[in-house]
């Protein structure tokens, strides 16, 4: 299971580019009371930061939902990366400057969200280098570029499809810097095998999203279009054959980060002063509970089934371990065919779609999630995620999207990969990623009046909602008579 992809900026994961949005949404006011001269200061070093970051990433300004840019793509290059650690640092300086007591409460928020936010991306440039190890970086670049101006109707066809052209036109260039850029031996050898596999999926991309609406250009724009994709693709053709004949072959990179990295990452990931030794403190203590919760609904499951293992009320490991095992067996044998997981998926979801209306225990958006197949150029590393429009975007759809199960899968793995995403689990991942987890929570966040909040969000909060929204489908009755 993958958390929802957009607009995480955690620390650990987008430290080459800043987020994005509109200089039409950035006066950010308060959500209440008079505003300081601190407030207006800050304010206005806000709305500066954003219009800098959406002009040095226009890939992701289009996935904010800011569309002057549609047509540029992001400069990956080391040139690229000084000017964003300059505006970095800049930005930081004057955030140093501003009177944080004199802020109000919700500016206090949104300033130790932005100051976390620029030391973590300053910490990525200069010391994790994420843009030197992690091809799937470059990969998401290439595939969002188009991905974003065609997967929502925010603009007619025939205008989305002019910035697709511009953009394909240009992309080539962006994966000439990810080859120059990515040094492979520092590249993890299962990134490079992922890359691999996900980089020809940009054709079927173009395939299945651009080459349909051909038909709503005229003539001369069609044929620079034409053209466009036939320069993306032999590009992409370019590309498979560096990764698999130098990038596959030579990346031996250490896909640990080593303690010190580690600690350093998760501080600026969770916003938090606790080390992670307190973590793992909390984290054991959690195993536990979690497992003596799991033996207690496994007895209920197995309650009168011939061949369960013995369930005392006092079990040591084993025993406990035993009826856990034989649970999650029942359940891991009930499971959607290799051909039908996004069928099962869309059920589920509107499953609990309905029994969320009907407690009516919180509000929800008005128009409901759309379950898609995952697009091939992200295939091969997680079952789903939750991809919500942009906080400038209004009355665009969110997406809950499943991945199919390869078609390049054996039977065996298909099996092992299914146990997993049974028919009960399939149904925790919905509500986990949209009814009512992140999907629900991002519909509430976009509306809130600071649409530096809503960019800057706490990834933390965001997957604390979604799993205590599992939590809460439990407490409310959701699959009440079903301990599996």
């Amino acid at each position: 299971m993958k958390t929802t992809r957009r607009r995480v900026i955690a620390a650990l994961s987008t430290t080459m580019l800043a987020p994005l949005v509109s200089s039409c949404a950035t006066a950010m006011p308060s959500p209440s009371g008079p505003r300081s001269a601190a407030d207006l200061v800050f304010e206005a070093l806000a709305a500066r930061w954003l219009e800098g970051s959406m002009q040095l990433a226009p890939i992701e300004a289009t996935k904010f939902g800011e569309h002057r840019y549609d047509r540029e793509v992001d400069d990956v290059s080391a040139a690229g990366r000084a000017r964003l650690l300059r505006f970095t640092q800049d930005t930081q300086r004057e955030l140093d400057g501003v009177d944080r007591g004199a802020l109000s409460r919700a500016n206090q928020v949104d300033a130790a969200m932005l100051d976390n936010q620029l030391r973590g991306q300053v910490w990525g440039l200069e010391r994790q280098q994420p843009w030197a190890w992690n091809p799937l970086f470059y990969q998401a670049k290439a595939g969002d570029a188009i991905y974003a101006l065609m997967s929502r109707e925010f603009a007619p066809v025939d205008a989305r499809l002019q910035s697709v052209t511009a953009r394909l036109e240009k992309l080539p260039a962006l994966l000439a810097q990810a080859r120059a850029e990515l040094v492979p031996a520092r590249v993890p050898a299962p990134y490079a095998a992922t890359y691999a596999g996900q980089n020809p999926g940009l054709k079927s991309l173009i395939e299945e999203l651009v080459t349909p609406h051909l038909g709503a250009l005229r003539a001369s724009a069609r044929t620079r279009l034409e053209a466009a994709i036939t320069g993306f693709n032999a590009a992409i053709d370019e590309q498979q054959l560096w990764i698999e004949g130098q990038l596959v072959l030579a990346a031996q990179g250490e896909w640990r980060a080593g303690a010190a990295m580690f600690d350093e990452g998760l501080a600026f990931a969770l916003m938090t002063p606790l080390t992670r030794e307190e973590i793992r403190q909390r984290a054991d203590a959690a195993v536990i509970a979690v497992r003596a919760d799991m033996y207690r609904v496994a007895k209920q499951a197995l309650a009168g089934r011939a061949g369960a293992p013995p369930a005392p009320d006092v079990p040591n490991a084993a025993e406990q371990q035993a009826i856990i095992r034989a649970a999650l067996a029942i359940s891991g044998a009930e499971r959607p065919g290799r051909d039908n997981l996004v069928e099962a998926a869309t059920a589920a979801v509107r499953e609990a779609e309905a029994f969320v209306r009907q407690s009516d225990f919180i509000t929800l958006p008005d128009e409901p999630v759309r379950v898609i197949p995952l697009p091939e150029y992200q295939q091969g590393v997680a079952v789903a995620y939750c991809d919500s429009p942009g906080p400038l975007e209004r009355n665009l759809a969110t997406y809950y999207t499943v991945s199919a199960v390869p078609d390049a899968w054996t039977d065996e793995q298909a099996a092992s990969f299914l146990r997993e995403y049974n028919n009960r689990a399939i149904i925790d991942v919905g509500v986990h990623e949209a009814m009512p987890g992140h999907y629900v929570q991002l519909w509430h966040a976009n509306s809130y009046p600071s649409v530096l909040r809503a960019v800057l969000q706490s990834g933390t909060f965001v997957e604390g909602w979604a799993c205590y929204a599992e939590a809460v489908m439990v407490s409310q009755g959701f699959r009440g008579d079903d301990p599996l």
